[in-house]
């Protein structure tokens, strides 16, 4: 496995960037939260944000993909507005995510009719995706009679369905059992092998963390900058023997160091 590289900070101008953050802004009650804040999130990469509680992680992918409006400063897809770029959101809270009146199949089709899409179209792309998942339960029943992680998977599912150029996802995981959570970690692996969709995932587990993603951005308390940017390059599918890598072990404690001491800060 090639060893983790620990890069101080992102390019001022990453051409292949696939989000470009110049001089983000955002303030709460008087008391800001980010202040002139830069970053670039390669295209095709999976970036993981994590940092101490109440540094503002769930804002940042908030405002970064429009959920939230930010003060000032400049946010950019591939040189585009977020009007011009498919974007798609999964939400820590799956049972408030979804509509509980439709079927699970139907919560999946939902923005594909919103797209417009012909119904063979909405058939094709839903069917890929439960190629892709490994999807064993019935689709036909309500988001009430589902588990947990079938409820999240149908979630998932609603957001990867529009093929999404960014997917963001708010701790997605951290509502499930253990058990379901690897399973989930492998699935979203399989979908992002396929797919090469960028995504910006917000994690409150260092672990979780590292093992999804391609590269770390680790958080400084408030008003909130880049403690540190760490590349993973481990090769994937990966697995529990990734756990143990030395690159992986190596990584997990030189970021940990990095917390404890803005924790501490």
């Amino acid at each position: 496995m090639t060893a983790a590289l620990r890069v101080a900070h992102p390019r001022p101008y990453a051409p292949d960037a696939e989000i470009t953050i110049r001089g983000l802004r955002k303030t709460f009650a008087g008391s800001p939260v980010y202040e002139g804040f830069d970053l670039d999130v390669p295209k095709g990469a999976v970036v993981s944000v994590f940092g101490p509680n109440g540094c503002g992680k769930s804002t940042l992918i908030n405002m970064v993909s429009g959920l939230m409006p930010h003060d000032g400063g400049q946010i950019l897809f591939s040189g585009k507005t977020i009007a011009q770029t498919r974007l798609a959101y999964v939400f820590q809270n799956y049972r408030e995510a979804l509509f509980p009146w439709l079927r699970a199949i139907e919560n999946i089709r939902y923005p594909l009719r919103l797209m417009g899409l012909p119904k063979h179209e909405q058939d094709r792309r839903i069917e890929r995706l439960l190629a892709t998942m490994e999807v064993r339960f019935d689709l036909s029943r309500y988001p009430y009679e589902l588990s947990g992680g079938q409820q999240q998977t149908v979630s998932i599912m609603r957001a990867l369905v529009v093929e999404p150029e960014v997917l963001f996802l708010d701790e997605p995981f951290s509502a499930l059992d253990y058990e379901m959570t690897l399973a989930m970690r492998d699935r979203l692996q399989r979908v992002f092998m396929e797919t090469g969709v960028t995504m910006m995932l917000v994690s409150h587990d260092l672990e979780e963390a590292i093992y999804m993603a391609d590269r770390i951005l680790l958080l400084t308390r408030r008003p909130t900058r880049i403690a540190a940017y760490l590349d993973f390059s481990a090769p994937r599918p990966r697995s529990a023997e990734t756990l143990t890598d030395p690159a992986f072990v190596a990584l997990k404690r030189e970021a940990l160091e990095i917390f404890q001491r803005e924790v501490r800060a």
